[in-house]
């Protein structure tokens, strides 16, 4: 199976589904990374164009630690829209991808712009991906991807229907968030606690709702067509 995920930032995806990515990794799964901006506003500090550099490099050996290929593509932090021509990239991305299952940000209840646009784009994309009439450089991907969305930060308002337990693949995600440095520091400084210290408290919350040690929880997209299939690994 070929699993997308798609983040807005560079730590969206581990901070949300890094411990599922991983399981799926374990069993043998392909699993592609994509990150739609360059996060250059993450800093309180360096120039934008230095940031995204820094968070470009963690990013990539964030990935590597998880064994998953990187595709970056490097739209402006704070400042994702949906054009024509950003439409097309991402029906490329699913088509250069083929995934079976597509997991992203939720396009409603999610609290920054970026993760809304990302989760819209993905669910616009993912049947347009399989349009006869639309050109991309890649053909079209003829199956329509499972779409699942990950949590949002600190659970507000989201409403899961489906949770994986991540209690073996912790130290996965937490090896992976680590990576981050640069946004470990940006969050002790705003926050008052480190990205893993948060994302332990997350996924300690999600597990005690699952009756395991550590959680991630999804939600499913149910709009037609939709298989229904549980995929999670």
């Amino acid at each position: 199976m070929v699993v997308l995920a798609v983040g807005a930032h560079p730590d969206d995806i581990e901070f949300q589904c890094a411990g599922t990515l991983a399981k799926y990794v374990q069993r043998g799964d392909k699993v592609f990374l994509a990150i739609s901006t360059d996060g250059g506003a993450g800093s309180s500090g360096p120039s934008k164009e230095e940031t995204a550099r820094t968070r470009e490099q963690e990013a990539r050996r964030s990935a590597a630690i998880l064994g998953a290929e990187l595709i970056w593509l490097g739209y402006p932090d704070e400042f994702l829209y949906e054009t024509e021509v950003v439409r097309l990239r991402y029906i490329e991305l699913v088509r250069q991808t083929r995934p079976d299952v597509i997991i992203t940000h939720d396009p409603q209840d999610d609290y920054h712009p970026d993760h809304l646009t990302t989760g819209q784009l993905l669910w616009n994309t993912r049947v347009m991906a399989a349009a006869v009439t639309i050109e991309t450089a890649s053909p079209r991907w003829e199956k329509i991807p499972d779409l699942y969305y990950m949590d949002t930060l600190a659970g507000i308002h989201f409403r899961p229907n489906d949770y994986v337990d991540i209690t073996s693949t912790i130290d996965v995600k937490r090896k992976m968030i680590s990576q981050h440095a640069s946004q470990i520091a940006f969050m002790k400084e705003r926050y008052g606690m480190t990205m893993v210290e948060f994302m332990e408290i997350c996924a300690s919350f999600r597990g005690l709702q699952a009756n395991v040690r550590y959680a991630e929880c999804f939600r499913r997209s149910v709009t037609y067509p939709a298989s229904y299939a549980k995929v999670l690994p």
